[in-house]
């Protein structure tokens, strides 16, 4: 047996985060009927920044927020736990699609971090927040060269960022395959555990804000109800409520043009048992300022980092995948063929480790993408339904934003964040099936096709960009 497949067959099919100490008790599900002024729809990182943001702007708001599993169930418990202050996927993802409000949405991006490690202090909650920084290696000679004029511009820009050519890269950490490494180390860029996160939001908002929450919860539908209320159905309980905003993200909607707007995509990541400190020695990582949270520059790119005792979460790259018609059900979380090849690239980065790293954790999980790779927020029914979603892999900070842009367009205190195109500017429907999968397909094989030369879009990316659907990070 080849030892990457070797390294994996003791590997757990569950998210890491999700460790059975730290699973709170669960609460129960709705029964019968319930009023509120606000209902949340989503446990998941919107819908717990969003309740928590409404109570501290309203603090008398009766919020009821349902999860039709657990909190911290979906995206937002098992991603790879990076915070970074992009809400757009990088600046020129931003320019591509809202000019000239680059510089403002990077304002509210670093904003927006401030905030959000600001309420982990105030309230206490433990999500095991490190600041990292942000690093970002190149592993081919054109990747060099990309990845060094970003780096310039951001020092002429006045960023704090350093450059590593390639023998001062491997001095960070060691892979035969880094050619130079550019890192982000000012701002508050780092990493958290996910679920953490997730598990102390819940307590905040029940135990000190009085939100009441019911998981096992599932929504059917949800409409209006007269000129000033909303009423939605549950599998088990009516809600009535005056506004009701949905922070399901990938999972589907009562809302057409929601569903429209983005579609679930698979990702699937890897974690390794703790590392010695002989094995940290051998890639050189986990030194004190070096605890670099990574990338490659890639546009199928893998991200990479270290936890609080060592293991090396591992996901991304070309593993990422779009089943047809939406594919959702747990059971594409058994995906062998998608863990065997993110074994075979954690060995090709590290080789080091080869024979003496074992996998503990496999696990995937769907991220809404949509087809500007940003938040698609909305507001129906004269301001009464609201919802943000589609993150596209960055959301773990962006869904605090997220959250923010919905409750103002329910009446919150709306500021002028609401005027900017990003927030009034609506994304490209996705197509019906077969056309969804057949493009999504096509243009997954073609970004590969990319990376393997010199990052040189073809014609079908080229036509993307002309449409405004391309991957332009």
């Amino acid at each position: 047996m080849s030892y990457h497949l070797e390294a994996l067959k003791t590997a757990i099919p569950s998210p890491l985060w999700h460790d059975p100490e730290l699973m709170p008790e669960p609460k129960p599900a709705l029964q019968g009927d319930k009023e509120c002024e606000l209902l949340i729809v989503g446990g998941g990182f919107t819908g717990l920044w969003a309740a928590l943001q409404v109570k501290e702007r309203k603090p008398d708001t009766d919020i009821i927020l349902i999860e039709q599993t657990f909190v911290g169930d979906g995206a937002s418990g098992r991603n790879g736990g990076f915070l970074n202050t992009s809400l757009m996927h990088g600046k020129t993802n931003a320019a591509y699609h809202f000019p000239g409000e680059t510089d403002r949405i990077e304002e509210l991006g670093k904003q927006n971090i401030k905030e959000l490690l600001a309420s982990l202090e105030e309230y206490q909650i433990d999500a095991r927040y490190e600041k990292t920084g942000e690093m970002v290696v190149a592993l081919d000679r054109d990747a060099v060269t990309d990845l060094r004029e970003e780096c310039e511009d951001r020092l002429a820009a006045g960023e704090d960022v350093v450059w590593f050519d390639e023998n001062t890269i491997r001095e960070q950490v060691s892979s035969p395959l880094f050619l130079a490494g550019c890192w982000g180390e000012g701002g508050q860029d780092g990493v958290v555990d996910p679920f953490r996160l997730c598990v102390g939001l819940r307590q905040l908002l029940m135990e000190r804000f009085g939100v009441r929450v019911y998981e096992s919860t599932k929504m059917i539908q949800s409409v209006p109800d007269g000129s000033e209320g909303m009423t939605t159905v549950c599998e088990s309980g009516v809600v009535t409520s005056k506004k009701v905003f949905l922070a399901t993200n990938a999972y589907a909607s009562p809302i057409r043009k929601v569903n429209r707007s983005t579609v679930p995509v698979w990702d699937y990541q890897l974690a390794t048992e703790p590392l010695t400190n002989e094995q940290l020695e051998q890639i050189n990582w986990g030194k004190p300022g070096s605890r670099h949270a990574l990338s490659d520059h890639c546009n199928m790119f893998h991200y990479f980092r270290l936890t609080k005792d060592n293991r090396i979460t591992w996901g991304g790259g070309s593993s990422v995948r779009y089943y047809f018609n939406g594919g959702i059900d747990q059971k594409f979380m058994d995906a062998p063929d998608r863990y065997e090849e993110l074994a075979r690239e954690f060995f090709e980065f590290f080789p080091q480790l080869q024979g003496t790293v074992t996998f503990s954790h496999k696990w995937g999980g769907i991220i809404a993408s949509s087809t500007r790779f940003c938040m698609v927020p909305g507001v129906e029914y004269g301001g009464r339904l609201a919802w943000s979603l589609g993150y596209t892999g960055s959301g773990v900070s962006a869904s605090r934003f997220g959250a923010r842009i919905g409750i103002e367009l329910l009446g919150y205190e709306p500021s002028d964040i609401l005027n900017l195109q990003f927030v009034s500017k609506q994304g490209i429907a996705w197509p019906p099936e077969p056309w969804r999968w057949i493009g999504i397909w096509l243009t997954q094989s073609e970004l590969i096709r990319a990376d393997n030369n010199g990052g040189r879009r073809g014609l079908w990316l080229k036509f993307l960009d002309k449409i405004g659907l391309g991957f332009a990070c």
